[in-house]
Formats: C-alpha cells, structure tokens, sequence
C-alpha cells in the first residue's frame, strides 16, 4: 500500500517536512506502507538552479517560475493516477493561502482514492468543497492512526 502525504508546503514551516517524516516512519513500521512525500520528491525534481532560484522569478521570470512548478504538479498528479492507495492530508492554516493540497484532494475524489483528512483548523474553517472529497476526517493524528490500523493493520 501507498499513501500519498498532502498538505500545505508553500506556506507552511519548513515545507511541512516534520509531520511527514514521523508519519512516513508510523506507516512504514506499523503497516509496513510506503508513502509519496512531495516535500522530497520536489527537491528531486529540481535542478541546483532551481532549488537556488525559483522562489524568486515568480516575481522576475514568470515563465521560468510556472514551468518549474508544472513539474511538480504533472508529477503529483501522476503519481495520485498511477500508485497511490490513498491520501492522508493534514488541512491547517497553511493550507488555506495555497492551491496544491486542494487539488490533490479533488483529483483524489475523482479517481475514487480515499481521502483521509487531519483537520487543525477550526471544522467550521474548512470548505464544504474539501469536506465533500474527504472520506473521513479526524481531529488529530493519533485518530487517524487507529484508524490505519484497524483498516489495514491485517
């Protein structure tokens, strides 16, 4: 099995790496389930010149700026088509200024991937549109993970 690890990065400290990484090391020993972190799959993706630069020709090199992101959202989406299980996503602020998670959890919703949805935000803060694509919500991580392990843990 594979989850896919969506949430805030852009806005969010250090990229959203810290929940990822415990969850990443859970879903591997509990479950023995491998996971898509985007947060290093990014980095992977990007070349020095990017990794350096990007940030900055948003505002200088719009084009060069889009094409980079573009790699990131063609291989997101590819990998929700092609290997993903199902999504966990933590929605918090650092969600909300942003774009990708939302897509993520759509394009999960419409190819029938469960969305399991870590809400740290006010309930009444989350959008009906993400509610409608989620399979379950849960108020924390702890939740969510006896979740996991009574629908997967065999």
């Amino acid at each position: 099995m594979r989850a896919y690890l969506s949430g805030g990065m852009e806005n969010a400290p250090d990229l959203g790496r810290a929940w990822r990484e415990e969850l990443t090391e859970w879903l591997s020993v509990e479950l023995d389930h491998s996971v898509f972190n985007p947060v290093e799959v990014q980095h992977r993706l990007m070349s020095q010149d990017e990794l350096e630069n990007f940030r900055n020709w948003r505002f200088d090199e719009r084009n060069r700026f889009k094409s980079t992101v573009r790699k990131f959202i063609e291989g997101d989406l590819h990998a929700l088509e092609t290997e993903i299980n199902y999504v966990i996503c933590l929605w918090d602020n650092s969600v909300l200024k942003g774009g990708g998670t939302h897509g993520e959890v759509t394009t999960a919703y419409w190819l029938g991937i469960p969305v399991y949805l870590v809400i740290d935000i006010p309930f009444e803060d989350v959008s009906s549109w993400i509610l409608g694509c989620s399979s379950q919500e849960f108020d924390s991580f702890d939740s969510l993970k006896l979740f996991l392990l009574e629908k997967y843990g065999g």
